[in-house]
């Protein structure tokens, strides 16, 4: 009987510790990477994908509430920033492409983000779907913690959000290529930027196996697109679910 106390209070303990988020995070990405390397990292088998399966099986197996193993991980979720950031360091070496591309990208910036904003609330409308799901999902092409922040800054739902960006983001890089090589499109510079832009973290993720080059640009894409994300969004959902509320 002592023994089962002990062995509950130590679960409890750790239940609650950064310590067991933060390596049954790191463990599912690590397992998730070598199943994708099996597959030679097909799309099919996205790691993020199946790292995220994997945490949602264990939090549910053991009874963990998200809210607990979130604020448990919160230093990982800290380091997006900073990892953010760094993107700027490859993007660095492709100075000379991006000023040759500075005219196309900034149209291309513009119109895919102004797109991906309208179109998320007006399908959800178009749906039948309540304001509440319009205001978490108009800003699902910025990165996570952008659109976290966007979505309960307008009246969202930050977890919502967070989902949404996920499934935007694993669907993007699963059928980018295809799209494509479908559309016949071939330059590195525009693949790179139009998956980050569109499919954010994730696809920058995919990108960067693909190619240094094409990773970089899908991190140019992502960052330019958070920020103007963040611009245009809390002022621009409102009004368009407003206007059909």
């Amino acid at each position: 009987m002592t023994s089962i106390l002990e062995l509950a209070s130590t679960w409890n303990y750790l239940a609650h510790s950064p310590l067991l988020a933060v390596s049954l995070t790191l463990c599912a990405y690590l397992l998730a990477m070598w199943i994708s390397s099996q597959f030679h990292f097909s799309p099919l088998a996205n790691p993020v994908v199946m790292a995220v399966a994997m945490i949602i099986l264990v939090l549910s197996a053991t009874d963990i509430s998200y809210e607990r193993y979130f604020v448990s991980a919160q230093m990982i979720h800290f380091m997006l920033g900073p990892v953010t950031v760094a993107l700027a360091i490859p993007l660095a070496r492709q100075l000379p492409k991006l000023r040759r591309s500075l005219l196309p990208l900034t149209v291309g910036l513009l119109c895919g983000s102004l797109t991906a904003i309208i179109s998320a609330v007006l399908i959800v409308i178009w749906m039948g779907g309540s304001q509440e799901l319009a205001l978490s999902i108009g800003p699902k092409s910025a990165t996570t913690p952008i659109a976290m922040s966007i979505a309960d800054k307008i009246g969202g739902v930050p977890s919502i959000a967070a989902a949404i960006v996920i499934l935007t983001g694993a669907f993007g890089a699963l059928i980018a290529r295809y799209l494509f090589n479908w559309m016949r499109i071939s330059s590195p510079e525009i693949r790179g930027f139009a998956i980050g832009l569109a499919a954010h973290g994730i696809g920058t993720a995919r990108a960067f196996q693909v190619s240094k080059e094409i990773g970089t640009f899908a991190g140019l894409g992502m960052g330019l697109n958070g920020v103007l994300t963040a611009l245009l969004a809390p002022s621009l959902v409102p009004v368009i679910v407003n206007y059909f509320f």
